[in-house]
C-alpha cells in the first residue's frame, strides 16, 4: 500500500524546500528587461561603503513585473511560454519608459531635464508615442517644453513647437487664441523654454493635411512656474498674489473687477453635493490660500479633463477666474461663491517637487531573493518617492515586499502569500471583506473595499494570491490598517491557485509529488500529476447550489421558513428566481495517487470538479439514477494535472471539510 496523506502541512528544513518557480521567473524577467540598469546600479553600489549601500528605484519594479505576468496569464488561459511573457514585458516597459532613441533630443530639453524633479502625471503620453500610434485621445496629457513659438508666415496664427523629456521627436501645436496675449509681448511668459501641461487635443494626422502630424488648438493649457527661478518668483508675487480669497467680492466681480489668485491644491474629486438643476459632469478642486481660507474651483462638462493636469499639493495660480454664486453654479455650501474656469481664465501651476525617502531593505530580502543587485552586492537601502499625502510609494520597489515591510504611511504595496482567513464585514459601510494573508515573514489582515459586490470569483483558504495597490496607515488605536480599494487604478487581486494558465505554463510551475507538497510550508502553487484512485461514493456525487458571484455554496432554508437562499460568504439572501446568481455545482471527495503510489484525500467543486468528471452538474442531474451511481467509476485511473491548495480542513465560508486539500484546477492529460 502507498503512503496516505491527509494531515495539515508539516515543517521540514529549508534545504528541502524548492524555490517558487513563479518568484524565480519574476526575478529573472527583471534582469532580462533592464540588464544595463542592474549593471549601473551594481557598479555604483560597489563604490560605496557596504554598510551604507543605497540603490535608486529604477528599472521595472518587482510588483510591476508580477502584475504584468499574471495579467498576461489571465488573458491567455491556455498557457504561456517564457518567450511570450518576456516579449510582452519588454514591449510594455519600453513603451512606458522610453529613455530616448537614436535621434538627439533638443539641447534645451537636456538642460531642463537636470532640474526635472516632479512626478509624472497619470495620463501622460509621450510625443514619440503619438507618432508611433498616430493617435491621441482627448484625455491624454502632454507634459511638454516650448522649443519655439512663431507666427506662421503670412498669417496671424501662432504655432508652438513642443518637445518632452522622454522623446526625441517634437510636434507642432496651433495655439488657441485665448493664449495669444501670453506670447505677443517681447517678455511674454509663454516662450521658448517654458514648460506646459496640455490636454483636450485633437491630432491632425499627416493623411488629413499636408506635412507632419500637428495638434489642433485646445483651450486646456496650463503653464508651469518654478519658484526657484527669479523671473517666475517675481511673476508669482506681482501677478498672482495681488489678491486673496478674502478680498474676492461677487458684487465687485459683477461690476467688472478681475482677480488673480494663488493657492495650494488640497484635494481633487467629484462634488460632494448633488446637482440641483443640471446633470452635467463636474469636478471640484479644493484650494487653500496663504491665509488658510478655503474656496472651491469648479470644472464643468468638458473642462473636467483639466483636473488631469493638477496634483494634490501643487500651487495653482488663477488669472481672471470666473466668480459664480452658489445658485448660479447649482451648488450647496457655506461659501457665497466659487471659482470657475472662464473664457478669459489662465492657469499656472507650481508643481510639488518629488519628495523621496530612503528605506532600509530588510535582512530577509538579502537572504531570500535572487535579485542580481541584492544577492551579489547586498543593498541595504533603496530610495523611494513620496506621494502627495506623504506616504512612501512602493509601486516601483525593485524587490518583493514582504508582510514585515508593511508600515505606517506606505502605499503601492504588493503582497504574495496564502489566504488563511476571510470574511465579509457586516458592520462596514459598503461591501468590505477582511482578508488574512500569510507569507514567509508573517501574517496580516487587509480590508478589501469593493465598488458594489464581491468581484474576485472563487477564493478559498489555502489559495495563493497576489495583491497589489495596498496602502498602510496607523489608526487612532495605534494599529496598522492595510487597505485595498477596487476602484484604485493600481489595484490588482489575482488568485494564482485558480489560474488555468499555470497548469500549462511550465516556465511558471514545477510539477511536484504528493509527498513533496505535504512538506511544503512556504506559499507556493502546488501542481501535481495524479490519477483518480477513488471517488468517494458514500454519498455518490453530491450536487449543491452555489452563488455564481463568489463560487461558494448556498445554504437553503426549509420550506417552512420560506425557502430562502443564503450565501454565508457574501452574507446576502437570494431567492430561487435569482437567475444566473444561483447555479448548480458539484461537491465531491476524491482520493488521488501519483507515480510514487503516495495517496492524498481531497475535495473539489466548481470548474475543477466538472473537469475531473468531464460533465456539467446539470447534465449529470439529467442522467438516470443508475447511471449517476455508476458514473464515478468511469473516471477512476484517469490522469490529471491538478493544482492543490491546503485549506486546513475548512472552507472560507467556515464549513468543515473532510480533508484539508482542495483541487482548485484540473486538466486531463
Amino acid at each position: 500500500m502507498g503512503d496516505s496523506i491527509g494531515d495539515p502541512l508539516i515543517e521540514i528544513d529549508d534545504k528541502e524546500e524548492v524555490e517558487d518557480p513563479f518568484l524565480a521567473f519574476v526575478d529573472y524577467a527583471r534582469a532580462v528587461i533592464s540588464p544595463e540598469q542592474d549593471e549601473i546600479e551594481e557598479e555604483e553600489v560597489r563604490k560605496k561603503n557596504p554598510s551604507e549601500t543605497t540603490a535608486e528605484a529604477s528599472g521595472p519594479g518587482w510588483g510591476w513585473i508580477a502584475s504584468r505576468v499574471l495579467k498576461t496569464c489571465t488573458a491567455y488561459s491556455s498557457g504561456v511560454t517564457a518567450a511570450i511573457l518576456l516579449s510582452d514585458l519588454s514591449q510594455a516597459w519600453h513603451e512606458q519608459n522610453k529613455p530616448g532613441m537614436s535621434k538627439k533630443k533638443p539641447e534645451l530639453i537636456d538642460q531642463l531635464n537636470k532640474s526635472h524633479r516632479r512626478r509624472r502625471l497619470a495620463n501622460t503620453v509621450t510625443i514619440d508615442s503619438i507618432y508611433e500610434k498616430n493617435f491621441l485621445s482627448m484625455n491624454s496629457v502632454l507634459e511638454a517644453v516650448v522649443i519655439n513659438a512663431d507666427l506662421l508666415p503670412g498669417t496671424n496664427i501662432f504655432m508652438l513647437t513642443l518637445g518632452d523629456f522622454w522623446s526625441s521627436n517634437t510636434i507642432d501645436l496651433y495655439l488657441h487664441r485665448r493664449y495669444y496675449e501670453l506670447v505677443e509681448t517681447p517678455n511674454g511668459i509663454l516662450r521658448k523654454g517654458r514648460e506646459v501641461l496640455i490636454t483636450g487635443c485633437y491630432l491632425r494626422t499627416a493623411r488629413e493635411g499636408c506635412g507632419t502630424p500637428r495638434l489642433l488648438p485646445t483651450e486646456y493649457l496650463v503653464i508651469l512656474l518654478d519658484e526657484d527661478e527669479e523671473e517666475d518668483a517675481i511673476f508669482i508675487v506681482v501677478q498672482l498674489c495681488s489678491d486673496t480669497f478674502s478680498s474676492v467680492s461677487l458684487g465687485d466681480f459683477n461690476s467688472g473687477t478681475s482677480y488673480s489668485l494663488y493657492a495650494r491644491i488640497e484635494s481633487i474629486g467629484p462634488l460632494e453635493s448633488e446637482l440641483k438643476f443640471s446633470t452635467a459632469h463636474r469636478r471640484q478642486i479644493a484650494l487653500v490660500d496663504a491665509d488658510g481660507v478655503r474656496l472651491n474651483f469648479i470644472l464643468w462638462g468638458e473642462q473636467v479633463i483639466v483636473a488631469n493636469l493638477m496634483s494634490v499639493g501643487s500651487m495653482l495660480g488663477l488669472e481672471r477666474p470666473y466668480i459664480s454664486s452658489l445658485e448660479e453654479s447649482a451648488m450647496e455650501g457655506k461659501d457665497e461663491f466659487c471659482l470657475e474656469y472662464g473664457s478669459a481664465t489662465h492657469l499656472y501651476i507650481v508643481p510639488s517637487t518629488l519628495q523621496e525617502e530612503t528605506v532600509c531593505v530588510s535582512l530577509s530580502q538579502n537572504q531570500c531573493q535572487g535579485s542580481k543587485l541584492l544577492g551579489s552586492v547586498g543593498v541595504s537601502q533603496v530610495t523611494l518617492p513620496r506621494d502627495a499625502e506623504g506616504s512612501i510609494d512602493f509601486s516601483n520597489y525593485p524587490f518583493r515586499t514582504n508582510i514585515t515591510d508593511c508600515r505606517d504611511k506606505t502605499t503601492g504595496i504588493s503582497l504574495y502569500g496564502v489566504v488563511t482567513d476571510i470574511f465579509c464585514d457586516p458592520n462596514a459601510t459598503g461591501v468590505v471583506f477582511s482578508l488574512k494573508i500569510k507569507d514567509t515573514t508573517g501574517a496580516i489582515w487587509a480590508r478589501l473595499h469593493f465598488n458594489s459586490y464581491w468581484s474576485l470569483g472563487r477564493l478559498g483558504l489555502g489559495h495563493v494570491v497576489y495583491v497589489s495597490g495596498l496602502s498602510c496607515k496607523t489608526t487612532k488605536e495605534n494599529c496598522l490598517e492595510v487597505l485595498w480599494h477596487e476602484e484604485n487604478e493600481k489595484a490588482t487581486f489575482i488568485n494564482l491557485s485558480c489560474l488555468p494558465a499555470f497548469l500549462t505554463s511550465s516556465c511558471l510551475h514545477k510539477v511536484s509529488t504528493l509527498s513533496q507538497i505535504s512538506k511544503q510550508r512556504k506559499p507556493a502553487i502546488n501542481i501535481c500529476r495524479v490519477k483518480l484512485d477513488e471517488i468517494d461514493q458514500c454519498h455518490s456525487i453530491n450536487t449543491r447550489l452555489s452563488h455564481s458571484v463568489c463560487g461558494h455554496f448556498i445554504d437553503e432554508d426549509s420550506p417552512l421558513h420560506g425557502g430562502n437562499l443564503h450565501c454565508s460568504f457574501c452574507r446576502v439572501t437570494l431567492n430561487s428566481n435569482a437567475g444566473s446568481e444561483v447555479v448548480r455545482t458539484f461537491h465531491i471527495m476524491i482520493t488521488l495517487a501519483d507515480e510514487e503510489t503516495t495517496k492524498l484525500y481531497s475535495w473539489c467543486t466548481g470548474q475543477s470538479a466538472s473537469a475531473i468528471l468531464q460533465i456539467s452538474p446539470d447534465e449529470f442531474c439529467d442522467l438516470p439514477e443508475d447511471y449517476q451511481l455508476m458514473y464515478p467509476s468511469s473516471s477512476e485511473n484517469e490522469w490529471f494535472l491538478v493544482t492543490l491548495a491546503n485549506g486546513g480542513g475548512r472552507s472560507s465560508s467556515h464549513e468543515k471539510q473532510a480533508t484539508c486539500w482542495e483541487i482548485t484546477r484540473a486538466l486531463k492529460i
